[in-house]
This record gives structure tokens, C-alpha cells and sequence, in this order.
């Protein structure tokens, strides 16, 4: 009530003003659809796109102690309907003691159009909106209205590279899911525990409520740590059966709110490192666990033929461990650099985010498969002298090739670890980054400093030429996957420009390898050549347009969220998984146990609708949807049971049992 007075005292002052320029609009206004073109039966975007005059605002979808949310009045399509309005986070404007949740910038609400079913593509699909809302400045208000329209037609559905640009940086200043449920305890003081990674900044936080008669809206909030969770205490106005709303931080960040009540103590600070200490341990088991993980055999081998060979010198041992240590540590440290640089320019980015651009695979198909050459016997690599400064820059080259190939794949551990580094502090979050390059360096670190293991190597002999030549095979095989990758990634033409440049790559080696045999000065020249050429492939591959991902369950459809909450919606049983072609964790899971008879028949006779989110390209949505999960890669894999608020995050290696007992548990 008290709202309500305020509001038409203000409206009233407001009058005189809004009479003197008859028309005028404060707020500017427009509707942009994502796509033109729609398909029929398909959901797209719309945004509406909002430019306040210097001075005025507009309103949240909970304007606060004084205000209100704009009233629509849509025109659609027959058979069309529009989801609700999406807002991004707002501000605090405090007049007088009176409390706003306000918009002084420009701001754009996000909703879903859903197309009918059955158009011929042609179709012309007009939608209108008559807006009523009201703009105000610090001293008065004026109701204004506006008539937004876009005119849609049906077709494919294509979306330009400018359009999903636009949308995605609309998207990512929405409020992002906390992932966990949060807790509050109502009466006259408000208390809130929301699950949050301890050691992350969060500057000048703040809860904005969408619930109302929870909160007073002019009662200052303080901000506590407690472990990990933040306690946001306040005045208290009831005790709804359930609290929402947003935490905004101090960087911008707003993540949504769904508290249920329940006993929320006096938070109890705990060291600000903790979580950054439970962060690294985890990418350090989760870097060891690496070593028998099916993507990193191949250079495990190579490393272990190498160190077979150094076995009978330990102070070769000890500078090949530490080199070796020191490439992976350095490697990993510079993935996560470049990762959390490009996090900070707004791009949802996630680990193993090198193995999204063709160029960076068709160079490490030429990589892989010159070492593959070598192993060979096509040519011969220099064998430097023990303990010189070439012998370790040949173990740590092997090191930094070990980390950079072997870390797509996200592993126990390794996920949630490398989830949590991407809202720690930069320092942490490098600290985490280079515990997982340590773990995965840490048996060759302690090879070369206890004498006990290296006794165990097997003595240098004419079975090493035998064993060599029979690693060539994983590193063969490594150098297929990749080509595989390239085509998925850049089509046919792109694997057969993959492809010739490692025939460049080869003959120029068999080159080298030939003036080696002979005996010949400066061998290396046409080796060194062929490799620069077969390099410079990287400048003109492209990438294709995306290819509809195949999935081996019947029925399988790709990840949306809005088709995922239709499901839910239904009370449908859904699987959902994300998956990357270069993904050799992901490919196995799914060959050992989602695309089994077994797991098809439960899922079958359960009703399960499975979900497939591809994230080869590194889509940014879907990479928004993994990292609300605490995760910064794939394998990602969900189950939500019917009724269920809150996904199971399944573990990330599978077995068919995991997955039928879903359905019957």
C-alpha cells in the first residue's frame, strides 16, 4: 500500500512536466529477433532492447519500495506464444530513503517466441507489443507508452554471426543459476546462506528480492563469509514459503536465488585460501589420474620409451624429471592465463578451449604425426648429451606436448577443480592451473629423484627398437582422431588440407631421414622446411558450418534449455550429456555405456529423453550452461528425475549399470 501512495504522489508531480513536450519518449525502445527467419515449431529469441534518456530510469521486474514493472499487451501469430521476460541484473538507486531496483544504462529483456507447427516456410509471422512502463528521474515520474513490432517470417532458422553476438552478450548479463540450493530464515532479521566458493571476490555484493514482504527494501544488508557460502543478512518483513532474487557482485555478476526456509546461524569465518587449497589438491589428483586416462597414453608411452633410455644416469633422471615438470607446469599455467584473459573479455570460454579452432588441431595433426614418423625409425630426432642445456629443453618440449594434448578431457576430480578456478581469484585460479600440470609430471618427477623406481626400469637393449616402433602406433592413431576432429571441425575440405600438409610434412622428413643416413651436413634443412610449410596450412583452413551431431540413442535430440525445461515441464525423466568430438574421454563413455543396447532399452522402456550438447565449436551458451554446473569442460552428464528441482551430476566416467539404475532407482 505504502508502494502504491508513493507512486501516485510522484505520477501526480509528474504531470505538468509530461504535458509540456506532448509524444516525447524518455526510454527508447525496440524488438529484435535472433533469427528472421524461424523455423516452424521452433522457439527464437526475442529481445527487448531499452536507451533511457541521460538522467531517467526504468524498472525491474520487482521495482522496490517505489515503482513498477511494464505491463505487455503482445500481438501474435496464430498459435504463437511468448515465455517470460528475462531481466538482467539491476541497480540500487536510494532517494530520500526510498529503495529502487532501477535500470540507469541501457538494458535489454530477453524472452522466447514459439513458433507453430506445420507453417510452410514463407509465412509471414508479425508480432506486436504495446508496452506501458514508467520512466522517472530522480524528482519525478511520467508513464509513457511504446509499440515495438518485428516482423518475422518462417525459414530455416539462420541467426548471423552479428545477431548471436548481440543475443550472447544480452544473455551473459542475465543472472546465471547459483547451481545449489540456498537456505533462508525469515522473521525480523533476514538471514541468507547462498552456496558460493570461498576465496572468491565478490566486491559490493547485494540481494535484490523478487519476492516481496520478505525483505525491507531501504534496511542496509551486510555481507559475511561462512565457509562456502555468503550470509546476507538484513531486516526481515515475513516468512514466504519460498525467497528469490538475485546476488548481484561487485564485478557485475548476478546469479539467480531460490531459497527455501530453514535455520540459517550467525556465519563463522573460515580462511579465505580454503577453497583455493581444495581446488589445487583436486586438479593435482585429478592431473595423476590423467596418466591412465585414454587420451594421454599415447605421449605416456613416448615419455616412458624416453626415460627407459636415460634410465642408467641419475643426474640425467633428475634434470629430465624436473624439465619435464617444469614443461607441463608452464603449459598448463599458460592455457589457464589465456583462458581466464579471454573469460575477461566476456567470452564463456571453458577448458580445452584450444581444441575448438581447426587451426590449433590441424597443427597438432601435423605434431603428432611427425612424432608418429619419428618413432618410425622415418628419421632420427638429436640425441643430445646427458645433463646438457639441449636435454632438458628436449624434456620439458615433451612435458608442455604432454599437457597440451592431454588436458581436453576433463577427469575425477579434475572437473570440479578446474570448475571452481574459473570464480577464483586470478592468483588462485593460476595456482589450481599449475597444480594440474604438476599432477600430471608427478611420476616422471618422482622417477628422477628416487633411485628405488628407476632401478625398476628395464635395462637399455635391441628390444627398445622393437618397443619404439611400437609406440608409433598410439601416436598413429592419435594423429587419426585428429584428422577426424579437422573434418568434423572443417569439413572435407579442411581434412584433405589436414592431410596434405602432413603428406608435405612426411616427405620432408623422409627427406631428412634419408641425408641422415648418408651421412650429410645440415640434414635437417628439408625436414625443417616441410614442417614450416605444413604449419602455415593453419592461415587458410576455415571452419564448416556445424554438423548435426550424431548420437546413438534413439530419439536423442540436441540440448536447448528451453526444450529441456518444457521437459521438466512434463515431468519427463531427461538425460542430458555434453560431449566434444575431441573429447576421447566423452567418445568412450559413450561407446562403453550410453550407446549400449542396455542403456537404449531402459531408456526405452523408463520414457528417458536424452539431451546431446554438442560442445566441439565451443558454443557460448552451452558453455554458460557447463560452468552454472561447476564445471569447465566436458564430459558433462545430468540426470533429472521427474519432479526433481535440482540435476544428479553423474560421475565422469560411466558404466552401462550407472545408467539403467537411474531408471529403475
Amino acid at each position: 500500500m505504502q508502494r502504491i501512495v508513493l507512486l501516485l504522489i510522484l505520477m501526480a508531480g509528474a504531470m505538468p512536466a509530461a504535458a509540456q513536450v506532448p509524444g516525447q519518449r524518455h526510454i527508447q525502445m525496440r524488438m529484435v529477433a535472433e533469427s528472421d527467419t524461424p523455423a516452424a515449431g521452433s522457439t527464437v529469441a526475442l529481445a527487448l532492447v531499452s536507451q533511457p534518456d541521460a538522467g531517467w530510469h526504468g524498472y525491474w521486474r520487482n521495482p522496490g519500495a517505489v515503482g513498477t514493472q511494464p505491463r505487455l499487451d503482445w500481438t501474435l501469430p496464430a498459435g504463437g506464444a511468448v515465455g517470460e521476460l528475462r531481466y538482467p541484473v539491476p541497480q540500487r538507486l536510494l532517494v530520500e530513503g526510498i529503495m529502487n531496483y532501477v535500470y540507469e544504462r541501457p538494458w535489454t529483456l530477453l524472452t522466447q517466441l514459439r513458433v507453430p507447427a506445420g507453417l510452410a516456410k514463407g509465412t509471414a509471422l508479425p508480432v506486436r507489443l504495446a508496452i506501458d512502463y514508467l520512466v522517472c528521474t530522480r524528482e519525478i515520474c511520467v508513464p509513457e507508452r511504446a509499440t515495438l513490432s518485428a516482423d518475422l517470417v518462417v525459414g530455416d532458422g539462420a541467426v548471423t554471426a552479428e545477431r548471436r553476438g548481440q543475443f550472447d552478450t544480452w544473455r551473459r548479463a542475465l543472472p546465471q543459476p547459483i547451481g545449489s540450493p540456498a537456505t533462508y530464515q525469515g522473521g525480523e532479521r533476514f538471514r541468507l546462506r547462498v552456496p558460493f566458493p570461498a576465496g572468491v571476490a565478490i566486491g559490493d555484493a547485494y540481494f535484490f528480492p523478487l519476492t516481496e514482504q520478505a525483505v525491507a527494501y531501504e534496511a542496509p544488508q551486510t555481507i559475511a563469509r561462512d565457509g562456502d557460502a555468503i550470509i546476507v543478512s538484513t531486516m526481515g518483513t515475513g516468512s514466504p514459503a519460498v525467497v528469490e532474487g538475485v546476488l548481484a557482485t561487485g564485478d557485475g555478476r548476478g546469479f539467480a536465488i531460490r531459497a527455501t526456509p530453514g535455520v540459517v546461524a550467525e556465519p563463522v569465518q573460515a580462511g579465505a585460501w580454503r577453497a583455493a587449497l581444495l581446488a589445487f589438491a583436486g586438479a593435482l589428483l585429478g592431473g595423476l589420474l590423467l596418466n591412465v586416462m585414454p587420451c594421454v597414453f599415447p605421449i605416456l608411452s613416448l615419455k616412458a620409451l624416453s626415460l627407459a633410455r636415460s634410465g642408467q644416469s641419475a643426474a640425467h633422471a633428475r634434470a629430465e624429471g624436473v624439465a619435464y615438470t617444469a614443461g607441463a607446469v608452464v603449459t598448463c599455467l599458460a592455457l589457464g592465463g589465456i583462458l581466464l584473459a579471454i573469460r575477461a573479455g566476456g567470452v564463456a570460454a571453458g577448458w580445452a578451449f584450444q581444441l575448438t579452432d581447426p587451426r590449433v588441431v590441424l597443427a597438432l595433426f601435423v605434431l603428432t604425426g611427425a612424432i608418429a614418423l619419428n618413432l618410425a625409425g622415418l628419421f632420427e630426432l638429436p640425441t643430445p648429451q646427458v645433463g646438457t642445456r639441449n636435454g632438458r629443453g628436449g624434456a620439458f618440449a615433451t612435458g608442455a606436448l604432454a599437457a597440451f594434448v592431454a588436458t581436453p578431457c576433463t577427469g575425477p576430480f579434475m572437473g570440479a577443480a578446474l570448475g571452481s578456478a574459473l570464480v577464483l581469484p586470478w592468483g588462485a585460479a593460476m595456482a589450481v592451473f599449475g597444480g594440474l600440470g604438476l599432477g600430471l609430471a608427478l611420476p616422471f618427477l618422482l622417477l628422477g629423484f628416487v633411485p628405488a623406481l628407476r632401478r625398476r626400469m628395464p635395462k637399455p637393449g635391441a628390444w627398445m627398437d622393437v618397443f619404439r616402433k611400437a609406440l608409433s602406433v598410439p601416436m598413429f592413431l592419435t594423429a587419426l582422431a585428429l584428422a577426424w576432429i579437422l573434418g568434423r571441425q572443417a569439413g572435407v575440405d579442411g581434412m584433405a588440407l589436414g592431410l596434405g600438409a602432413m603428406l608435405a610434412a612426411g616427405l620432408g622428413l623422409w627427406w631428412t631421414g634419408r641425408r641422415q643416413a648418408a651421412g650429410r651436413d645440415r640434414a635437417w634443412w628439408p625436414g625443417i622446411a616441410a614442417l614450416v610449410l605444413a604449419i602455415g596450412a593453419t592461415g587458410i583452413v576455415d571452419r564448416a558450418p556445424p554438423a548435426q551431431a550424431a548420437t546413438g540413442i534413439a530419439g536423442a535430440e540436441p540440448f536447448g534449455e528451453a526444450r529441456l525445461a518444457a521437459l521438466r515441464a512434463e515431468g519427463k525423466p531427461v538425460f542430458a550429456y555434453f560431449t566434444a568430438d575431441w573429447c576421447l574421454t566423452c567418445k568412450v563413455n559413450e561407446k562403453a555405456a550410453i550407446d549400449t543396447r542396455a542403456v537404449g532399452d531402459a531408456f526405452a522402456k523408463g520414457g528417458v529423453k536424452v539431451l546431446v550438447g554438442d560442445w566441439t565449436d565451443g558454443d557460448p551458451a552451452l558453455g554458460r550452461f557447463i560452468e552454472a554446473h561447476n564445471r569447465a569442460g566436458v564430459p558433462l552428464y545430468l540426470w533429472y528425475a521427474p519432479g526433481s528441482d535440482r540435476p544428479q551430476v553423474l560421475p565422469q566416467v560411466l558404466t552401462p549399470a550407472m545408467l539403467t539404475d537411474l531408471v529403475a532407482g
